[in-house]
């Protein structure tokens, strides 16, 4: 992993030995992108591929990933092929969740809700899943989690209670459970299957994230004075649907360690996956110190305004961090609060063009777009604008396919919900008709089954001011192309002010001096120099919003104290 994290395939020397050792690392790795470094191999090394895994002599998993992805995209599925390949809509349906659902039908982020439940479907086929009843019960459940706190925060000592998360984490990490989770991930919200791999593996690799947070809970001495931590009490999470395994380890890993009791609402668009992550994790800790509810907006409010909850944890639209905000004012309840972003990237004329192309396509499209910090504003120098435009519409683009993403060759999955679709689709037809240039539209599969979401690879130029997709989230897979002068003020001007948020960016320069000054300028949490900073950033780093993109923060040492509160004890010296 640290050599991927420095390695861009355009910089090796394609040599027989190098060319092995990329491999070898490849194998190795748990990065959740690995499909697009393939992309990026030249035809004759993407041909050579298995022979040279076979050199490895490793039947690791990642290995067998990377021959089924070749395997994938070395055949040309057909459609009738494609329709054998998608599970029916029983592989996951849970019979404790299929009460009747017939009256009362309404739709919350496009997804319908019946009766008291969630009708979860596939995005890609329509089909339904399961019927998720909605919570009812949630100050029952409030008052579970507040009689477990005592015990759980003051009996059980912090070492004791990182271990018994470790074991959690070791049952999600079982091959089988593991596998079928990344399945449920792709199925309920579309992501593309290696992908939803990759978020699993990442999401339960926690060794030195478990250190930091260890070494976060130690009591600190300052002469005769020494600052200890303590809990919180009963801590709610909302989690979201894009990353819905990873999200919520994030946020109740450092919670539940530092003696808070815990209840998670899984976004309605993924409750099964979010389901599987609690149950599995609430199987070694004490009863009620983990909790799940179910539902939407309704049960998320009750919970957030319930007087017994000390603190709110959310990642989600600005617009709704906001009210949480304002829900938990009178209480001053603690907040950490993941919101939306509009991360823009800028490349400078003295940038390696290729490398600054394939990332703004990569980054653009990663969970079809669906990413609070994807890539949305790409403003590149007008002196190299052409060029760079011709790479991103030409080279880089068109390797995008979309697709059900259970089908490994497809690397953009439906967006989550027709509503998105819809959503994604009005951007377009704004910035079209204000004057955007549509420079590449990709292809969409055939004969798509009614109530899937599909959506094409679509690369905008001219895209400015004033133009939805320029001025609000998209959050959909789209190349957004915007010149600019090349001026380290214009860039950084536009950057900041140009949007309300500012989670993540970018800079690709082959100027250092540059890419540190525009770096720290640009008012965001994360920036990337000459690379996209959520793939390569340190465990041991926080993850922040500024502006509009966050309230709070979390991870890294920084971020798990937010679970906890500093107590100073003094004693007079002796």
């Amino acid at each position: 992993s640290s050599f991927l994290a420095k390695l861009h395939v355009s910089w090796i020397s394609w040599n027989h030995s190098a060319s092995c050792h990329l491999l070898r690392c490849l194998a190795l790795s748990r990065a959740p992108h690995i499909h697009r470094i393939i992309l990026a191999l030249r035809p004759k090394h993407f041909a050579a591929l298995p022979n040279w895994c076979q050199r490895l002599q490793s039947s690791s998993r990642r290995t067998q990933q990377l021959l089924s992805f070749h395997a994938a995209r070395s055949v040309t599925t057909t459609a009738a092929a494609a329709s054998n390949l998608r599970l029916g809509s029983q592989a996951f349906s849970n019979p404790r969740y299929s009460p009747p659902c017939i009256h009362q039908k309404r739709m919350v982020q496009g997804i319908p809700l019946e009766d008291g439940c969630i009708l979860n479907k596939n995005p890609a086929t329509g089909e339904l899943i399961s019927k998720v009843p909605i919570t009812t019960n949630v100050e029952d459940i409030v008052q579970q989690a507040q009689a477990a706190f005592g015990s759980w925060s003051k009996s059980t000592a912090a070492a004791d209670r990182i271990n018994l998360l470790k074991q959690g984490l070791l049952q999600l990490k079982d091959e089988k459970k593991a596998d079928e989770l990344a399945q449920l991930i792709t199925k309920e919200m579309g992501k593309p299957l290696l992908e939803a791999q990759g978020e699993v593996e990442c999401a339960v690799e926690k060794d030195e994230y478990f250190q930091i947070l260890h070494d976060s809970l130690q009591p600190i001495q300052h002469k005769s004075s020494t600052v200890i931590r303590q809990a919180l009490g009963v801590v709610v999470i909302l989690s979201p649907w894009n990353f819905p395994a990873d999200e919520i380890l994030l946020l109740a890993l450092p919670a539940l360690a530092s003696g808070n009791t815990v209840i998670v609402k899984p976004s309605e668009v993924t409750p099964e996956t979010g389901r599987m992550v609690v149950e599995t994790l609430a199987q070694v800790l004490p009863p009620h110190v983990l909790q799940l509810a179910q539902g939407d907006g309704a049960v998320g409010a009750a919970l957030v305004s319930n007087d017994t909850v000390k603190m709110v944890c959310m990642t989600g639209s600005s617009a709704t961090g906001k009210k949480i905000l304002s829900t938990a004012a009178p209480q001053l309840k603690r907040c950490v609060l993941e919101l939306g972003g509009k991360d823009p990237m800028i490349v400078f004329d003295s940038a390696d063009l290729d490398k600054a192309a394939h990332d703004a396509v990569a980054y653009s499209l990663s969970n079809s777009g669906q990413v609070c910090c994807s890539i949305e504003r790409i403003y590149v120098a007008e002196s190299i604008y052409d060029k760079f435009a011709k790479l991103v519409a030409e080279k880089y683009a068109p390797n995008f396919k979309v697709g059900n993403g259970m089908e490994m060759e497809n690397l953009v999955g439906p967006l989550v919900s027709t509503t998105q679709k819809d959503h994604v689709s009005e951007h377009v037809q704004d910035a079209t008709e204000k004057g955007a240039k549509v420079l590449y539209e990709s292809s969409v599969p055939e004969n798509a089954p009614e109530g899937s979401s599909f959506f094409p690879v679509t690369v905008l130029s001219n895209v400015e001011k004033g133009m939805r997709v320029y001025d609000e989230e998209t959050f959909g897979p789209i190349v957004s192309l915007t010149s600019f002068s090349g001026s380290e003020k214009d860039a950084v001007d536009l950057a900041n002010n140009d949007s309300p948020y500012g989670l993540g960016s970018a800079v690709y320069t082959k100027d250092e001096e540059l890419a540190d000054r525009v770096a720290a300028s640009i008012c965001a949490g994360q920036v990337g120099i000459n690379c996209y900073a959520l793939d390569h950033m340190d465990v041991a780093c926080p993850w922040v919003g500024h502006k509009e993109s966050g309230f709070g923060f979390h991870s890294g040492r920084q971020g798990f104290e937010n679970f906890s509160l500093p107590k100073t004890i003094v004693k007079v010296p002796k």
